[in-house]
């Protein structure tokens, strides 16, 4: 059986040396993820990822370009190819808000600390550290699966 391939459109939205992060729960404690989610059909990108952060968070975002591509499939009936946007931060808004069920909230992450922060896909840690930094970060970073659980270097 083929699965079906899943767009997601993601936010990276720093602020003051932080980022966005979605706080998730599960019988193995707290995690975090980026805020974004599905793209509808007929709907741009930077529109889909605009929503999603407004829905999830209650934070308005403008998206900016795009920085990072990453796939996964784990645990999940679909492909997934996850379109990672640089996001503005313009403040609060006015959407209704719609949170998956296991999530708890929203918080702002240190980036100095990411490499140890409990961030999935865990990949991403250290191209949004390099990326903060003004450092060379691979746009296309492949198989979520593939990465340590910690980086540290």
């Amino acid at each position: 059986m083929s699965r079906s391939i899943r767009t997601s459109a993601k936010a990276l939205v720093i602020r003051d040396g932080r980022m966005l992060a979605i706080r998730l729960h599960d019988q193995d404690g707290d995690f975090y993820i980026m805020p974004g989610g599905g793209q509808n059909t007929g709907e741009l990108l930077p529109a889909a990822v605009e929503r999603e952060v407004a829905e999830e968070t209650g934070i308005a975002v403008k998206a900016g370009d795009a920085v990072f591509i990453i796939e996964g499939e784990k645990g999940e009936e679909s492909h997934r190819v996850d379109i990672v946007f640089r996001c503005e931060y313009l403040g609060e808004s006015d959407a209704e808000r719609h949170t998956d069920w296991n999530q708890t909230g929203y918080e702002w992450l240190d980036i100095a600390t990411l490499n140890t922060a409990p961030l999935y896909p865990s990949k991403l840690r250290r191209p949004i550290m390099n990326l903060s930094a003004e450092k060379e970060a691979p746009v296309y970073l492949g198989n979520e699966n593939v990465g340590d659980p910690e980086i540290t270097d």
